[in-house]
């Protein structure tokens, strides 16, 4: 057994570790473990959390924002969308598969699909027509297998205009044959057009704002493989300001459609 360290008076020796100074010495570093246990644990809780974000956001509920006027009157410019993507059953990442789906689209209701032309790009419009349907377009009316279709939602800002261009001319191979003697007298426009048969395992999709809509008149079917889902609800909306006020977001909020319902 060794003796005790006594210092040396007015010298630099060893000084007395007495059962203070080892107490306050645990403490010290006992503080610097529950630092790094609390560290660990918000950690662990910070990648809980951004994994169940993915899965959310993959599997069940994305968020969206409408950009333009092609919708309007149902969904306005400044619009913030929950788009559920079970219902439709969801694509699984990497694997180029979908779960099952818990129903399939059905005419009028609001989709949410990837453009075709461009896969990035995310577009917002009304299912009109399904695999097997004929429709056209007289006079800016819709007729479904031959009867007029009743469109509450449809606004029209410039009803006496009537654009024909080149990008109407896809529609050429898939009229029906009775319609035209040949496809080349074939001259559709934005609103005469048809009668078009919407092929297998595709959907014809139309914006309510019909004089104002980039939608498949102009660049053909949505393959059911593009469809990423169906907005249920307006969680936030705000007016955007021509002049470019900053706080448009905050200053501008849309207080009564938060919550809405989309149909």
């Amino acid at each position: 057994m060794s003796d005790p360290v006594t210092p040396t008076p007015g010298g630099t020796g060893p000084r007395e570790f007495t059962d203070e100074r080892r107490n306050d010495a645990l403490r010290r570093v006992n503080r610097g473990g529950a630092g790094l246990a609390f560290l660990w644990e918000w950690t662990k809780i910070f990648q809980v959390s951004v994994l169940l974000f993915l899965v959310v956001r993959t599997f069940f509920v994305e968020a969206f924002k409408i950009p333009s006027g092609s919708m309007e009157r149902t969904l306005l410019v400044g619009d913030f969308l929950l788009v559920n993507k079970l219902v439709y059953g969801a694509e699984v990442p990497f694997l180029q598969r979908r779960l099952p789906a818990l129903q399939v689209p059905r005419r009028g209701e609001v989709l949410v699909f990837e453009w075709p032309e461009d896969p990035s790009k995310n577009f917002v419009k009304r299912l009109v027509g399904i695999a097997g349907d004929t429709l056209m377009m007289r006079g800016g009316v819709l007729y479904l297998n031959g009867q007029v279709l009743s469109e509450r939602y449809v606004t029209h800002t410039e009803p006496d205009v009537d654009p024909a261009g080149e990008e109407f001319r896809w529609q050429r191979h898939h009229l029906v044959r009775a319609a035209v003697a040949t496809p080349a007298g074939y001259h559709p426009s934005r609103n005469n057009w048809g009668p078009l048969v919407v092929p297998r395992k595709s959907f014809f999709v139309l914006g309510d704002n019909r004089d104002n809509s980039l939608d498949s008149r102009y660049w053909g079917f949505v393959p059911d493989s593009l469809v990423k889902g169906r907005p249920f609800v307006i969680y936030y909306s705000y007016s955007p300001d021509s002049a470019g006020t900053r706080l448009a977001w905050l200053t501008r909020v849309r207080w009564q459609r938060l919550g809405e319902r989309v149909r």
